[in-house]
């Protein structure tokens, strides 16, 4: 049966019915905006849906109040600040449409596509997909490849460990090394990322130890588990489309609507957080001030007045204004970053890989109140077989 990379639709009937849901987050309820047009009209509109508020961590979902104080930007920043943090780190983001960077980028994922087809069966969550997320995040910040491995020996929860949603021990792991590294970018800078935030003003005022922590968290956790589902997604999905592969194999040009597609449907991160600041109304339903609000890109992706066929996967899909990346003012910094990876990662699997047999799985099912959402694999094993 081909169904185990499917990603069905929670949402569908309270979409259609009524156009929100809900969860209690941490005795924190949350209204969830289940409608593309909701969840794009609300996204657009920061004054209302606030992403920086007084309480930082609030607007991630499961709200992370509980475990760090440092605001992550310009993720919790709203205008007019965000814009100026936003024109200073713009420029180093989109560093991956670059030959040079798309060139270190493809020698690093054809290595672990060779080492992965040498072996009887791979664990792609931990063995693939961390690792691959991990050593192209050394090309993001400038950092020896070798910082990889430490990435990689956190496992792929770093912010929370099994069983529990957060835990702020495992989270200082990541907040101790990054203090660690601004103090040695401050000793002796460099040409990474830390060293060149450290060089630089915003409203010609330099950034703090703080500020540069905040852009550092923001961008080791906001580039993930959301890569690492899409790539785990991906592979899942073409060991049981493997004329899809081939497709990509004979027409190349198609590689951009590929991925395009596949992260429309498998949307890897499925809701962020807005607080609202005044009472409103979504979809003619009342919102208090001081509450919080989902937008919720999977399902607003899986939209049946905007996208046709919306629980199909198909490369050939004319319109596709899908918000994985989110939309707005907050639309996601790593996105250039993020479509790279998979765009490389396609052609080499067309070129290299003939079929991909998936040999067993275990399912990393989100709990959002009344919905059950699948948003990948806690581990996924596969064969991948030569040409």
């Amino acid at each position: 049966m081909m169904d185990k990379s499917k990603l069905s639709d929670p949402f569908e009937k309270a979409r259609v019915e009524k156009g929100y849901g809900h969860m209690d987050d941490q005795n924190d309820p949350v209204t969830i905006l289940l409608r593309h047009k909701d969840v794009r009209k609300t996204a657009h509109n920061w004054k209302t849906f606030q992403s920086g508020g007084e309480e930082v961590g609030r607007i991630v979902i499961p709200s992370e109040v509980k475990i760090r104080d440092t605001r992550q930007i310009p993720f919790e920043v709203d205008p007019p600040l965000h814009k100026e943090f936003r024109s200073l780190l713009d420029g180093w983001f989109k560093r991956p449409n670059e030959p040079a960077y798309q060139e270190k980028l493809h020698k690093q994922i054809s290595a672990l596509v060779d080492e992965v087809l040498n072996k009887d069966e791979v664990e792609v969550v931990r063995d693939f997909s961390l690792k691959l997320q991990s050593r192209a995040l050394t090309l993001l910040l400038n950092t020896p490849f070798s910082e990889s491995e430490t990435w990689i020996s956190w496992g792929t929860h770093v912010f929370r460990s099994e069983g529990e949603s957060l835990d702020a021990d495992k989270a200082n792991i990541l907040y101790n090394y990054i203090d660690e590294r601004i103090i040695e970018a401050a000793k002796n800078p460099g040409e990474d990322l830390y060293s060149v935030l450290l060089g630089s003003e915003v409203n010609g005022k330099k950034l703090t130890h703080e500020e540069v922590k905040g852009i550092m968290i923001l961008t080791f956790a906001g580039g993930r588990d959301t890569v690492i589902n899409a790539l785990t997604n991906s592979i899942a999905y073409f060991s049981e489309h493997p004329k899809s592969l081939h497709a990509i194999k004979e027409n190349p040009e198609m590689i951009n609507n590929a991925v395009e597609e596949l992260i429309r449907y498998f949307a890897p991160l499925t809701h962020m957080g807005r607080v609202v600041t005044e009472d409103t109304q979504v979809c003619e339903h009342a919102i208090k001030a001081d509450t919080r609000v989902s937008l919720c890109w999977a399902s607003a992706n899986r939209d049946a007045a905007v996208f046709e066929n919306p629980n199909e996967v198909d490369f050939d899909r004319k319109m596709n204004p899908h918000v994985s990346f989110g939309f707005g003012t907050h639309n996601c910094l790593g996105a250039t970053h993020a479509r790279q990876i998979m765009r490389t990662l396609l052609g080499i699997l067309a070129e290299k890989v003939a079929s991909m047999d998936i040999i067993n799985t275990d399912e990393n099912i989100e709990e959002l109140g009344e919905f059950d959402r699948k948003v990948g694999y806690n581990a996924i094993t596969v064969k991948f077989n030569k040409y």
